[in-house]
């Protein structure tokens, strides 16, 4: 009896240590995943901060541009104002297609960044964050475009 409850005790001993290691390790697996699921509802704020920074800079530049076409349709001398007046709107109007495209690409591709980051488990991380530097670049060249822009509606 004493030899049978004693391979009995070894037997529960061994078979909860290893439930112990076995329950450590989900626990510690559920801890990652915890923090990447942290990480990207992080990233998620951050795209969509940028997405409606850059609907507002949108926004601004339009009202802008209608403001300086209206200021510049005043000009003196109705030659010389006529000609430059067409030269501006010609810089203007390109400046503003750059930066209409520009900004139009960048809320897209941010659009696409939040579709990915809602359902960032059905992607590899690595992926996601080399997106994300792209639609950043994209975004970049759009704030560009919009900076050449507000130097030209200055001069």
């Amino acid at each position: 009896m004493l030899v049978l409850a004693l391979v009995l005790a070894g037997y529960l001993w061994v078979t909860t240590t290893q439930w112990q290691r076995t329950a450590g390790e989900w626990e510690a697996e559920a801890h990652r995943y915890a923090s990447e699921a942290a990480t990207l509802e992080q990233q998620l704020d951050g795209a969509n901060a940028e997405l409606a920074a850059a609907r507002d800079q949108l926004a601004t530049a339009t009202g802008r541009i209608s403001e300086l076409a209206n200021e510049k349709a005043q000009l003196g001398d109705e030659n010389v104002a006529s000609r430059q007046h067409l030269d501006y709107q010609a810089r203007v109007s390109e400046a503003a297609a750059k930066v209409a495209v520009a900004l139009g690409q960048c809320v897209d591709a941010q659009d696409q960044l939040i579709g990915y980051l809602e359902d960032a488990d059905a992607y590899d991380a690595a992926d996601l964050t080399r997106f994300k530097n792209q639609v950043g670049d994209l975004c970049d060249k759009a704030s560009d475009a919009n900076d050449a822009l507000q130097q030209e509606l200055a001069s």
